[in-house]
C-alpha cells in the first residue's frame, strides 16, 4: 500500500478535501482559531499526506485537525471516529506479535498497518489529549504506541474511555480482539 506509490484521481482528491473541510467546519471546537484555507494549502502541496488521509478515511477513521504546532508549522490530523476505526480492528500489536501466534492469525498488525498508511499510532499522552475533545472508544479500544521496555517483555498497551475516565491497559502483543483497533496521527 505504500503511500509514495499511490495517487488520488483529481475527482477523488476533490471529494476527500470536501469531506475533510465539512468535518473541519462541523467540529470547530476541536481546532479553535485555525483556518481551513491554510490547512488545505498545505495538503495541496503534499499529495502523499492526502493519500494517508484517504487511507484514514477509507478505513473509518474520520480524520480531523486536532491541533497546530506553531514552532514547526505542522497541523495534527487524528482519527476522530466515535469508536476505533472499523477497518483497522482485529489486529495484533506488531509483526513480532503476529508471527508469534501459532494459530488463528489476524490479517495484519497495527504497527505495520499504520506505517503502510503513513501515519503513527497515538502515544498514551496523545490519546489522553484526544479524549479532551470528545468521548472516543466508549465501546471499543485502541492500541497505543508502546514503550520499548514493555514491548521487550512481550506486552503492548491499549486504551479506552469508560465511566468518564481514560483507562490504559496491557495485553500480550500477539492478542487481538474484534473491538480493538488503533487510531492514527498524521503531521501535515
Amino acid at each position: 500500500m505504500k503511500n509514495e506509490k499511490k495517487q488520488l484521481s483529481k475527482e477523488h482528491h476533490e471529494k476527500l478535501l470536501n469531506a475533510l473541510k465539512a468535518r473541519f467546519e462541523k467540529n470547530m471546537d476541536r481546532h479553535k482559531g485555525l483556518a481551513w484555507a491554510e490547512i488545505q494549502a498545505k495538503l495541496e502541496a503534499d499529495t502523499e499526506k492526502l493519500v494517508s488521509l484517504n487511507e484514514m478515511e477509507r478505513t473509518g477513521g474520520e480524520p480531523d485537525v486536532i491541533g497546530y504546532d506553531k514552532k514547526t508549522d505542522v497541523y495534527l490530523f487524528c482519527d476522530c471516529s466515535a469508536e476505533s476505526p472499523a477497518g483497522r480492528r482485529s489486529l495484533c500489536y506488531d509483526r513480532e506479535g503476529l508471527e508469534s501466534r501459532k494459530e488463528h492469525k489476524p490479517e495484519n498488525n497495527a504497527v505495520d498497518m499504520a506505517a503502510d498508511m503513513g501515519i503513527e499510532l497515538l502515544s498514551e499522552t496523545e490519546y489522553r489529549e484526544l479524549q479532551k475533545l470528545g468521548n472516543f472508544d466508549t465501546k471499543t479500544s485502541s492500541w497505543l504506541k508502546t514503550p520499548a521496555d514493555i514491548r521487550k517483555l512481550g506486552g503492548a498497551i491499549f486504551s479506552e474511555y469508560r465511566y468518564g475516565t481514560v483507562f490504559v491497559f496491557h495485553n500480550s502483543a500477539p492478542s487481538y480482539y474484534g473491538a480493538r483497533g488503533f487510531r492514527g496521527l498524521l503531521r501535515v
